[in-house]
């Protein structure tokens, strides 16, 4: 006899194909702690419906560039065995505020000059505002130390 089905779970399958993601994805999802699964009595994994919107979190800070670590932080604040609130994913989220209002200001920095650096075809390094003569800047540390400085 089939063990019958509570509304909210879903297979593998089903949960892959509503989050927009490959099973394996949902795998490695719940191997890092991000989400969780449930076994039928015949070995079936299933999911609850709520997770979708913790992939859906997933995916959004993934696309953000939000590292998993830091995904698994703000989702182990997260209640499990209930639905999450309003109130729980305002408390959760709020770690990322300062985070996000930074890269927008830098996505926005980025924007605004993207344009003259990539074709302005000046090849002037008396004018040019990215030039680092003698690499003077690498004593700093590595990476774009210009642009890093508007994340401070």
């Amino acid at each position: 006899m089939a063990t019958k089905a509570v509304p909210n779970d879903l297979s593998v399958g089903e949960m892959a194909k509503r989050a927009g993601v490959a099973v394996s994805t949902l795998h490695y999802y719940e191997a890092e702690g991000l989400i969780e699964s449930w076994r039928t009595p015949a070995n079936h994994r299933r999911y609850d419906r709520r997770q979708l919107r913790r992939v859906a979190i997933i995916r959004v800070a993934l696309q953000v560039g939000i590292p998993l670590r830091e995904v698994r932080e703000m989702l182990s604040g997260l209640p499990s065995g209930r639905a999450v609130t309003a109130a729980d994913w305002a408390k959760a989220g709020a770690i990322w505020q300062d985070r996000l209002r930074r890269r927008i200001a830098l996505l926005e920095r980025l924007a605004g000059q993207m344009d003259h650096c990539i074709g302005c075809g000046c090849l002037s390094l008396e004018n040019c505002p990215l030039y680092n003569r003698n690499d003077a800047l690498g004593a700093e540390g590595p990476g774009a130390r210009r642009w890093e400085e508007a994340q401070d």
